[in-house]
């Protein structure tokens, strides 16, 4: 990934925060057939290793988990909040016009190593915290014990857990640091007129 020094974000425990409120990532693996890419929902345990540890699960059907070798090298990408920048929100704009389109985002590599885990015990712990973590904010939250033990019984033989170890976390937050305060004070107004207020938050929090 191109990163420039001033769009760089070093810090784990941001990189860690942008994971866990974006968990949607999208796996890149390398076998036999070339490349794939398949997207999904994941856990991060931080405290599992040096840089934390990514868990998920797939469906049995998905090759994924039998064409690469336990260990595999792959890279799980995260995407915070994005959006187009105007250079009509620019006031520097009106001075001189010497401004360009841009689009402003966050990211994060996450490299690791691929573990697949078919035992029972690893399924139900991933399915019991992911379930936990995302059903928290239900006025009646589901969890497994709500289904029927023959049911979910069958579910699980369906799925096949995956650990990804983290190797290194690289992050990038292109927000418009390499623009004057006026600018990027203007381009935050634009976005919230549009209704973008995570990514002019996100803005926000990179003024000094």
């Amino acid at each position: 990934m191109y990163l420039p020094a001033h769009f760089a974000e070093p810090r784990q425990d941001e990189l860690h925060r942008l994971i866990q409120a974006h968990p949607l990532g999208t796996l890149v693996s390398h076998g036999a057939d070339g490349l794939d890419a398949n997207h999904l929902p994941f856990l991060l345990d931080a405290q599992a290793g040096e840089a934390g540890t990514l868990l998920a699960h797939v469906a049995r059907a998905n090759p994924l988990w039998q064409t690469l070798t336990d260990g595999a090298a792959v890279l799980a990408v995260f995407h915070g909040p994005q959006g187009y920048i105007s250079p009509s929100w620019y006031p520097g704009k009106q001075d001189a016009h010497r401004r360009v389109p841009t689009w402003n985002y966050e990211v994060v590599h996450a490299h690791g190593t691929l573990h697949v885990h078919e035992d029972e015990k690893f399924l139900r712990r991933v399915l019991a915290l992911l379930t936990r973590t995302h059903e928290a904010a239900q006025p009646q939250p589901w969890k497994m014990g709500d289904a029927p033990a023959d049911y979910l019984d069958e579910q699980l033989q369906r799925i096949v857990g995956i650990e990804l170890r983290i190797t290194r976390l690289v992050g990038k937050r292109k927000l418009g640091q390499n623009h004057e305060l006026r600018d990027r004070e203007g381009a935050i107004q634009g976005l919230d007129a549009r209704g973008q207020g995570a990514l002019a938050q996100a803005m926000r929090d990179t003024l000094p």
